[in-house]
């Protein structure tokens, strides 16, 4: 690969936003060893190192978390740009990289992105799922998918599911063994299915609320993890209670398997977004990805609120 600052720097920037060189030139199409050679021609052009390697992982100086960070988007707008000039008028080429957590992923991208790939062919949706809080500038993402009260309020939101609630759960041979918890505090004599943040690494504690009070109630029991899948799967086979997103229990629930509990105290959440930065200049694959997604979840809240 000939040595140029734009090539250089796009070497870069896929380095510090995987936090690997296999990975990031599995991303380029070119050798580890190509990839190395252009971010060493890029730190001694700029004097100064940007990433601290070792043998097991790569991370930031604090000069190449600038260099990420202000120069990430617009390096991907030029990229698009020139990838539109060798487009047929009217089609949108390009990428769209999106952070989503694990629930979104059968309640929203199950939906929205096979319309997405019909219309637009020549549009890379990467998807990254991840439970955990991400910076989507610094981490080079055009969008991300988050319930709205964990989303900045400086991003531009897109409403893609009607408000829910989180709510707590249990199999009925659960409640038949160790009985049906009546206030919060009960759940602190219970088996409960404990959840790990990947932000933090502690143990969430499950957030209730009843009318102007709220409840953090510190749970404990047998198993913690960070996989809802393996939480739902515990809860169905009576290993302890579960509180998660309610749609993403409902087949549970419709069939018997898992029931609600502690109802009075579902704590309400204003339901999935899709949100970007509202001062980046919005690529031509992001506005077509905004406009499916706009127009697919409505479909899909339609029916929800002729119910209501």
């Amino acid at each position: 690969m000939a040595f140029t600052p734009l090539n250089a720097l796009n070497a870069f920037l896929a380095v510090a936003r995987r936090r690997s060189f296999t990975a990031a030139a599995k991303e380029l199409g070119i050798s580890n060893s190509a990839l190395s050679q252009s971010v060493r021609q890029l730190e001694a052009r700029l004097g100064i190192a940007l990433l601290i390697r070792t043998s097991r992982s790569v991370a930031l100086t604090d000069a190449g978390q600038r260099l990420l960070e202000h120069t990430g988007p617009g390096v991907q707008q030029v990229l698009e740009a020139l990838e539109t000039v060798a487009a047929q008028p009217g089609e949108v080429t390009g990428r769209v990289r999106l952070t989503v957590p694990s629930v979104a992923v059968p309640l929203v991208l199950a939906h929205l992105l096979p319309p997405f790939v019909e219309r637009h062919p020549r549009v890379e949706v990467d998807v990254i799922v991840e439970n955990r809080f991400v910076n989507l500038v610094a981490e080079g993402y055009d969008a991300g998918i988050r319930l709205s009260e964990a989303i900045e309020r400086d991003m531009v939101q897109v409403r893609l599911t009607a408000p829910g609630r989180f709510v707590v759960a249990g199999a009925p041979t659960y409640l038949e063994r160790r009985g049906t918890p009546r206030e919060p505090k009960d759940l602190l004599d219970h088996a409960c299915i404990g959840i790990r943040s990947m932000t933090s690494g502690a143990r969430w504690a499950w957030e209730l609320e009843r009318g102007k009070r709220s409840f953090r109630v510190p749970v404990h029991g047998p198993v913690t993890t960070n996989d809802d899948k393996l939480m739902r799967l515990l809860a169905v086979s009576g290993v302890g209670l579960i509180y998660t997103f309610e749609p993403e229990i409902a087949d549970e629930l419709r069939r018997g398997s898992l029931r609600l509990v502690l109802e009075p105290y579902a704590s309400a959440v204003p339901g999935f977004f899709l949100y970007f930065p509202s001062r980046a200049q919005v690529s031509p694959s992001l506005r077509a990805f905004v406009s499916v997604a706009r127009e697919v979840m409505a479909q899909e809240l339609a029916p929800k609120a002729r119910r209501r």
